[in-house]
């Protein structure tokens, strides 16, 4: 894939850096570029939506080791954990619901169908970087694009064989282990990591959580024309939570499970001056559920038990020819199609008798799209188009256009705009028993656009950037209790909201210190409740959607005293936020307390590795060193004070 890409930046004869390397690594290095926003990969000069770029080696040197914590100092995005480490994680992007962000682990979409991705499991040991992406992006990626993309691109070797061992220890019975090994050649690379993660939580009891992922990739460079990479990242999890659905800790031993297997096979060619070919072909399958049978047998009353089974797997082919029309200006035409299935099978055990409930059902989805990217002196310009055609809500178009101009060398203004989709979840289709699913639900829909300015100071020591954003949401799904007839669905296309915002924020870099800011203003509504009603309903006509807050503030600090040796500190205020009290019926209307949280961390280097000798490097990093009290969910505590110290030696490379 690198030789294509170098291919395309030529023809586009961007500004980027594109430097032959030494014979062990014979890939292109090129800075600042950015494979998920548009259909080839451009530079961010380059793009008009804004896009944040986070480096799996700065995450590591900080020892942030969950995505989940990368994504919280990332501006315009929320991230919501239940509670203790290993709970159900949503991420909100610009005022979006949580499964209106399309995510990506190397190109393989793994997201529920139709419905939002668990953050809880993924890791950053085996990271190269982490592209977030805002505003529509169905145009390229079809559903779930509806507020933004986040994509994870796994490391690539390069050189003589590198490898390492690395252990961390500290409060709530923490336990991280990891072992990665990379290396390359002319014609093939390779890396690989395993890693395992175990805490006891932080209720006290039934709260432990445990996660093992193996990740790895190998790509093979036949000629100067031809690449092949194989990417495959493989989870296995189990967590424990004692908590009823308000928090209460009342139960001795449920527990949530998963196993999950991306794989991803990436072949390009050059076949002329003109055209590059290339093909995708991904699978993604999740095997979990969740175990709460009897707690003894005294534990008999009313509905004591329940567990479930779910299976589920997307399947898709992305064939798509970049074409070079002139110097400066590369079309593309691609073809998508993806087949999504999904089995469940639950028990619930209760006083009145055990009953079950089963499902197996499927369906496809294709889709065509054109984008073309072109700059013309200091305009660079991008946009496309996708016709999907979905075996369950027909044919929809979605489109995105974006342009960026360049005053100067140090001042750039750039916009975009953009329509997104979402698909209905397979429960919303085909639900069965107390829920009933609705086969004719049409897609959500979302409309945005959005302008941002950046300016560079002081040589380029100091950059600032700002961003105004505009969305809308139509045709949300809910659920009704109250159907015209029994035999009615009780889902339908009902709500409607808004979101518009600013993204602001500052980089200065003084020698080895790095310091940013970045302040995000969001201002949510719902303009259609649809069948919510009364002060406690999840959407209020007017009102602020759930869990959003109004205003977030991260701010960052890092001095490297030599390549293997760092300090750093973060900071970050959540403002106040609506949610739900549901241990009554209705619900009644909370508001979350505003918090701020600060992080602490160091990477000492002791040893250096040289001449087949080992180096060795100490880790520290203390989490919420101020023990702040808060909810992200009302009813769910957060993590109090943690402290890790850990260590890694590291052997081999050139």
């Amino acid at each position: 894939m690198r030789v294509g890409v170098a291919f395309l930046l030529a023809v586009l004869g961007t500004a980027s850096t594109v430097q032959a390397q030494t014979p062990s690594a014979p890939d292109f290095e090129i800075e600042g570029l950015v494979a998920t926003a548009t259909a080839v990969p451009l530079p961010l000069s380059a793009l008009g939506a804004h896009v944040t770029l986070l480096k799996g080696d700065d995450l590591r040197a900080r020892g942030v080791t969950q995505v989940l914590d990368a994504l919280r100092e990332v501006p315009g995005v929320v991230v919501i954990q239940g509670g203790s480490f290993g709970a159900i994680t949503s991420v909100f992007l610009r005022g979006g619901e949580s499964d209106h962000v399309q995510v990506l682990v190397d190109g393989v979409k793994v997201n529920q169908p139709g419905g939002a991705y668990d953050f809880a499991s993924l890791t950053t040991e085996n990271i190269e970087r982490i592209e977030i992406v805002r505003g529509p992006s169905s145009a390229l990626y079809g559903s779930d694009a509806m507020s933004g993309v986040i994509q994870v691109i796994t490391r690539a070797g390069s050189g003589s064989p590198r490898g390492s061992l690395a252990f961390r220890t500290g409060t709530f019975g923490r336990q991280d282990f990891t072992a990665d090994l990379a290396g390359g050649t002319d014609d093939v690379s390779y890396g690989f990591s395993v890693s395992r993660l175990h805490t006891d939580g932080i209720l006290p009891f039934n709260n432990q959580h445990r996660n093992t992922v193996l990740s790895g990739n190998v790509e093979l460079r036949p000629d100067e024309s031809t690449s092949a990479r194989l990417s495959v990242r493989g989870v296995e999890r189990k967590y424990h939570f004692p908590t009823d659905g308000s928090g209460n800790v009342v139960d001795e031993n449920a527990l949530a499970f998963e196993d999950a297997v991306s794989i991803a096979l990436d072949v390009s060619r050059i076949v002329s001056d003109r055209l590059e070919l290339r093909a995708l072909l991904t699978s993604y399958g999740t095997d979990g559920g969740s175990d709460d049978l009897s707690d003894g047998p005294a534990d008999t009353l009313g509905f004591y038990g329940f567990t479930s089974l779910n299976s589920v797997s997307r399947r898709a082919a992305d064939v798509r020819a970049n074409i070079s029309l002139t110097t400066a200006t590369i079309g593309t035409l691609g073809f998508e199609l993806e087949d999504q299935t999904q089995r469940s099978f639950s028990k619930s055990l209760s006083q009145f008798g055990a009953s079950t409930g089963r499902s197996d059902d499927d369906r496809w989805n294709r889709g065509a799209y054109a984008h073309l990217v072109t700059s013309v002196g200091a305009l660079s310009a991008n946009g496309g188009v996708r016709a999907e055609d979905n075996e369950r809500f027909g044919r929809f178009t979605t489109w995105q256009i974006g342009a960026a101009y360049a005053f100067s060398e140090t001042r750039r203004i750039r916009g975009a705009a953009g329509r997104g989709v979402k698909e209905p979840t397979f429960f919303e289709n085909f639900a069965a028993g107390f829920a009933r699913g609705n086969p004719d639900l049409d897609p959500e829909r979302s409309t945005s656009w959005e302008i941002g300015v950046e300016q560079e100071l002081v040589g380029g020591g100091l950059v600032l950037h700002g961003t105004y954003f505009d969305q809308s949401f139509r045709d949300l799904i809910q659920y009704t209790f109250s159907t015209p007839t029994p035999t009615d669905p009780n889902y339908y296309n009902a709500a409607a909201a808004t979101a518009r915002g600013m993204e602001v924020g500052a980089v200065a870099t003084v020698g080895s210190l790095r310091a940013s800011a970045d302040l995000t203003w969001l201002d949510t509504e719902t303009s259609d409740s649809g069948f919510d009603d009364g002060e406690g309903a999840t959407f209020v006509e007017g009102a602020a959607l759930l869990r959003r807050p109004g205003t977030q503030f991260a701010a960052s600090v890092a001095y490297a005293v030599s390549p293997e040796t760092s300090l750093n500190l973060s900071a970050r205020r959540v403002g106040e936020r609506e949610d739900r009290d549901f241990t009554g019926f209705p619900a009644a209307a909370v508001t979350l307390d505003a918090y701020a949280v600060v992080d602490v961390g160091a990477e000492i280097c002791l040893i250096e590795p040289a001449d087949g000798r080992p180096g060795f490097t100490v880790t520290f990093r203390a989490e919420n060193l101020f023990d702040e009290g808060y909810q992200e969910i009302f009813g769910f505590g957060a993590p109090g004070r943690g402290l890790y110290v850990g260590g890694r030696m590291t052997l081999g490379g050139s």
